[in-house]
Order: C-alpha cells, then sequence, then structure tokens
C-alpha cells in the first residue's frame, strides 16, 4: 500500500508542480497584450507577433494544465446521480468508465506525437508575417497527454484501492485542493 501511494502522490506532485508552474504563464500573455495594446494604440505602430505570441504561450498553457485540473479534481462533470452515490461506488463507478479517458489520452498521446513528430522534423513555422517555430509549441501536446495520462494512471490506482476498501476516500475535495498528492 506504501508504493501505491508513493506513486500516487509522486505523480500529483509533478502535475500540481507543472500547473502551478504553468499557471504563470496568464502574467506573460497580459503583459504581451498589454504591449500589444500599446503599440496599437498608443505609438499607433500594430506588431503582428504580439497576438500570435499570445495564442501559442495559451495554447501550450491550456494543454500542459490537463493533468493538474485531473489531480485537482476540476475537470467538468455532470454528476447528478454521481455525487449522491457512496465513495466506494463512485470509485467502482470511475474505474469502470476509465476505459474511455484511456482511449481518449492513448489516442491523443499517440496522434499529438505524430504531429509533434512531423513539426520537429520539417522545424515548422507558422508561416505568419512573424514566421516563429511552432515545433516547441506541438512538442507540448504529446507531453501533455502523458502527464494527464499519468494523472489519469495514478486515479484508477486510488480508485481501485478506494473500491476494494485498501484506503479511504478523501473526506471533501478541498481537502485533497489543500494538501495536493496526499491521500487518504
Amino acid at each position: 500500500m506504501r508504493l501505491l501511494n508513493g506513486f500516487i502522490n509522486a505523480i500529483t506532485r509533478l502535475n500540481d508542480w507543472i500547473g502551478r508552474a504553468v499557471a504563470l504563464l496568464i502574467f506573460v500573455m497580459f503583459a504581451v497584450l498589454l504591449l500589444g495594446v500599446f503599440y496599437r494604440y498608443a505609438i499607433d505602430a500594430p506588431r503582428v507577433w504580439t497576438t500570435e505570441l499570445t495564442q501559442f504561450v495559451f495554447g501550450f498553457y491550456a494543454v500542459m494544465s490537463g493533468g493538474y485540473v485531473m489531480a485537482h479534481r476540476g475537470h467538468v462533470n455532470v454528476d447528478l446521480l454521481y455525487s449522491a452515490l457512496a465513495p466506494r461506488v463512485r470509485a467502482v463507478l470511475d474505474v469502470l468508465t476509465s476505459s474511455l479517458f484511456f482511449l481518449f489520452v492513448i489516442t491523443l498521446l499517440y496522434y499529438g506525437g505524430t504531429i509533434a513528430w512531423e513539426s520537429v522534423d520539417s522545424m515548422e513555422t507558422s508561416y505568419s508575417a512573424w514566421n516563429p517555430p511552432v515545433w516547441p509549441f506541438k512538442i507540448a501536446i504529446p507531453v501533455a497527454a502523458l502527464l494527464l495520462l499519468l494523472q489519469g494512471i495514478a486515479k484508477l490506482v486510488e480508485d481501485i484501492a478506494i473500491a476494494v476498501g485498501a484506503i479511504e476516500p478523501p473526506a471533501v475535495a478541498s481537502d485533497r485542493d489543500s494538501n495536493p498528492g496526499e491521500t487518504a
């Protein structure tokens, strides 16, 4: 059991650290957008790169946050009935439905990896007036999918342990958020 808790905690801490680091990119996006507004309206010299860079940074921000959001149970749920179930029943249901999650994430990992590989191989650029390299941002897709897959495995292991009664479920979601990586 100690090994399982160690695995779950390690993956959750990794995704928590990456999520907190990636969250700081919101300030980069804010600064670049403000700079773009300044160039456009204050000195009447718009820059094409400000919008494109913000889009790239936002894309990176969005894909890299998936593991963090999953670790903190932040993904959208339709839980009209789900929330009324006992924690062990929810864990069994999560185990049964996890195949859909893994199908999606493994597909994202495979095709995202293929797209990233082709982008790196051709040193792809955006073909805009600014023409920055795109391949560094496309590499984020399979990396993010791998982090999400690892967090999904950690959640599956935790759900199985809860379903069989090996560990107690977290008391409240907010308890888990205050101590990421810790399980009961």
